[in-house]
């Protein structure tokens, strides 16, 4: 969501329409102090939720309900019903960037975990959902205490296509089977585990093919992305299924980008078509904010203001995030374009999400979290859980000759250097709220050493080298040498997208001069979240060892002194490819197509053959491990459940079959085990990652993420891991015209220097040979 002057203008037209969040918690509808709602039948919680939704639409007027469209919902006195502020975030902690949340009084700040990028890279599918359960336990004590909603525009599933998009740090990367398992867990714990019932709600963002936000003179409102069926079902849309299908996510965010020339928000076959119906949505569509807006304004969409509100109603949209339903609707439905039950319907879906959520069901202290309160917020446990998620996360990219752990015993002073070196803000990243506190990267290293600070720069753009002289001061006087170096958010941001991938301004020049003047083991350590062109430093023997820590939230600091110490052993792995600078040299950020051809060098790891400086996956450790493959098969016979004539349609023609023409159920899910050796002499947590090849073939040329599983081993133990390898999800490939397939033939998996074949082999007894029946699309 922007915070843009667009959105400003709602607050002042609408002022009347709605009321914000006051601190005290009333209930927000069926007070049953309230004689006069209090036996209404959408107050009655024995009655299921669909028809209390139905009897509370019937009771309100046209008016009444076009004014709950939008993000700030009108109250409606006459029924009880206090007015709502559906915005709010929680990227990575309770966030106060939109108006439903704010800080203050018993609740000062709450847990700031580290930014989704960082995150990402620990993959680890359980921490993912446990910073999410911590995340809506703080929201839900905000929200009886009257400082929040419940309602949470987060998490970001977009993939991070091209290295320079500035939100690329509020992702989980890359790959789309990471995103889509982040997704989905991070879902989970934020809206619990309670049946059908919602903790907080959550709603994956922004669907689809949304990532530029201003490049070259090309911004996000007028983008037009070109995007083919085949990247869009094998790359774009795959994280946002899994947000639905697996998650079960309460909401979806169309974004601002038209795709194919029609804005998301106002696509029936992306929206209504797609989300609700093939994935089957459980919940309600919000457009991004004023995105209805933009599409009349900015895009030219419509001829008029009412026919963009027909259409991105009609099309699935249930709620604006802005002002735009509310000041045309009325009108679109008085003018025939639109119809009062189409209204209604968007309506049914809010609503619905609003008593999933407990809205509805009078004193919130005597519901499910209701006991949540300021004692839940910032507690020790949540602040532990952010540091060991910063333990997590960071990735060690270069350890020559045992640079680091840096020992207590011999490196007594350590020069602590860079324009990030003592940073607090610039540590939780963006969509960011007020943290419990701030251990920065200089305190925490004073936490082991003595320590000797200069800055180098003033600020990361770091425009002249005047101070870089008393940073060599410093160098030459320590035992070991720290630079803190990298970006930050006036680098890399919302509508911030990056020009190029070198370090910025005399940032280079401060690190190798500094390492030149260091008389101890110099260590690099980079604060950014998109990808950084450190080949420099890669190649130079003086730099010792180099860290990426991406944004590592408030307690960045001690996470990265923990393991500079050796007191965390570094298991994190890189979640994005990191390029050359010549490599966007090459190609626009507007350029869509995610396979290589003709001159055009593809993107990320599963389609880019080019020169890395880091590729995807890599990440070194202070142990070493082996992997054993001790038990998997070496062929697999799939089922073809449909008619001869589909056989020879999707089968012989192409040596694939559809996935929807065979039965994906629990018997085509195979075990792969395997044997993980910790071979050195300290205790450190592996991540095993599982790739698959196709067969030779019109399909993706390199290997792609199929799984992956974290594992800690005690130095010289061995644990054995189950890895389960569904046919049609993970050796599945999509062609061109966007159908997902199961190649026949050999399939190649790599777990680290590990390589093992299957043979797939298409079962003809499933074939009915006398029903010549046309074959499914």
């Amino acid at each position: 969501m922007p915070r843009h002057f667009l959105f400003l203008t709602f607050f002042l037209i609408f002022s009347c329409f709605g009321s914000r969040f006051v601190e005290s918690r009333v209930p927000f509808a069926c007070d049953p102090r309230n004689g006069l709602t209090r036996s209404l039948r959408f107050c009655r919680t024995s009655v299921p939720i669909h028809v209390r939704v139905q009897d509370l639409i019937g009771r309100l007027t046209l008016q009444e309900k076009i004014r709950l469209l939008v993000n700030n919902a009108a109250a409606v006195p006459r029924l009880g019903i206090q007015g709502y502020e559906w915005w709010s975030e929680a990227l990575h902690g309770v966030s106060n960037v939109g108006p439903g949340t704010k800080f203050g009084g018993a609740f000062p700040g709450a847990t700031s975990f580290p930014q989704v990028i960082t995150t990402a890279a620990a993959f680890n599918e359980s921490l993912w959902e446990e910073i999410g359960r911590v995340v809506s336990d703080e929201a839900r004590a905000m929200y009886n205490g009257g400082m929040a909603g419940l309602t949470y525009w987060s998490p970001n599933v977009n993939i991070f296509r091209d290295p320079r998009w500035g939100r690329g740090q509020e992702t989980p990367g890359e790959d789309p089977v990471l995103a889509g398992k982040y997704a989905a867990s991070y879902v989970r714990g934020l809206q619990g585990n309670t049946g059908s019932r919602l903790k907080v709600a959550a709603c994956c963002k922004h669907y689809t093919a949304y990532d530029l936000d201003n490049w070259n003179g090309v911004d996000r409102y007028h983008f037009n992305a070109r995007v083919s069926k085949q990247d869009l079902e094998d790359t774009y849309n795959v994280p946002f299924k899994a947000c639905v299908v697996e998650g079960k996510v309460a909401s979806v965010m169309c974004s601002y980008n038209q795709v194919n020339g029609k804005p998301t928000c106002a696509d029936p076959d992306i929206l209504k078509n797609t989300i609700r119906g093939q994935w089957r949505l459980d919940g309600y569509i919000v457009s991004d904010c004023d995105s209805v807006g933009v599409l009349y304004n900015t895009q030219h969409y419509t001829r008029t203001p009412e026919e963009a509100a027909a259409d991105a109603i009609k099309a699935g949209l249930d709620l604006d995030c802005g002002p735009f339903l509310a000041i045309h609707t009325e009108r679109a439905v008085r003018g025939g374009l639109l119809r009062e039950e189409d209204v209604n319907l968007a309506l049914a879906y809010t609503i619905t999400v609003q008593m999933r959520l407990g809205m509805f069901d009078g004193e919130p202290s005597a519901q499910p979290f209701g006991n949540l309160g300021p004692r839940d917020v910032c507690t020790p446990a949540h602040q532990q859980l952010a540091l060991q998620a910063a333990h997590q996360g960071i990735v060690l990219l270069k350890n020559s000759a045992r640079t680091l752990p840096l020992s207590t015993l011999r490196h007594h002073t350590v020069a602590v250097i860079g324009p990030n070196s003592d940073v607090t803000v610039t540590m939780i990243g963006n969509y960011a709220g007020v943290a419990c506190g701030y251990t920065t990267p200089l305190q925490g290293i004073s936490r082991y050493a003595k320590t000797i600070h200069q800055a180098g720069c003033l600020g990361v753009a770091c425009n002249g080298n005047q101070l870089i002289g008393a940073a060599e001061v410093a160098a030459r006087q320590a035992d070991a040498t720290v630079l803190v170096m990298g970006l930050d958010q006036s680098i890399e941001a919302e509508f911030i997208d990056r020009a190029g991938l070198l370090l910025p301004g005399r940032q280079q020049e401060l690190v190798s001069r500094v390492a030149k003047a260091s008389r101890g083991p110099v260590v690099l350590v980079l604060m950014c979240g998109g990808p950084v062109d450190v080949s420099f430093a890669k190649n130079d023997p003086r730099i010792g060892a180099i860290l990426w820590v991406g944004y590592p939230g408030q307690a960045g600091g001690a996470a990265i002194a923990d393991v500079l110490f050796g007191r965390a052993n570094p298991g994190g792995k890189l979640p994005m490819t990191w390029y050359p600078q010549d490599y966007v040299a090459r190609l626009p950020m507007t350029d869509m197509r995610m396979r290589a051809g003709r001159g055009y060098p593809g993107r990320t790891y599963r389609f880019y053959k080019g020169p890395v400086v880091f590729p995807f996956g890599h990440g070194m450790s202070y142990t070493t491990f082996a992997h054993t493959l001790s038990k998997a098969p070496n062929q697999f016979s799939v089922p073809i459940a449909t008619s001869l004539y589909a056989f020879k349609n999707t089968t012989i023609s192409s040596n694939a079959i559809r996935v929807a023409h065979t039965n994906c159920n629990d018997a085509m899910s195979l075990g792969l085990h395997v044997d993980v050796k910790n071979t050195g002499d300290m205790a450190g947590t592996h991540t095993l990652l599982v790739f698959a090849k196709p067969p030779a073939g019109n399909w993706s040329p390199n290997k792609q993420l199929i799984g992956f599983k974290k594992v800690h081993v005690t130095a010289g133990a061995l644990q054995s891991v189950r890895l389960d390898i569904h046919v049609c999800k993970h050796l599945s490939v999509v062609d061109k015209f966007g159908i997902r397939r199961i190649p026949m033939g050999e399939h190649s998996l790599h777990i680290g220097d590990l390589k093992h074949s299957i043979s797939l082999q298409a079962n003809l007894e499933g074939i009915n040979f006398n029903n010549d029946v046309p074959s499914l699309p």
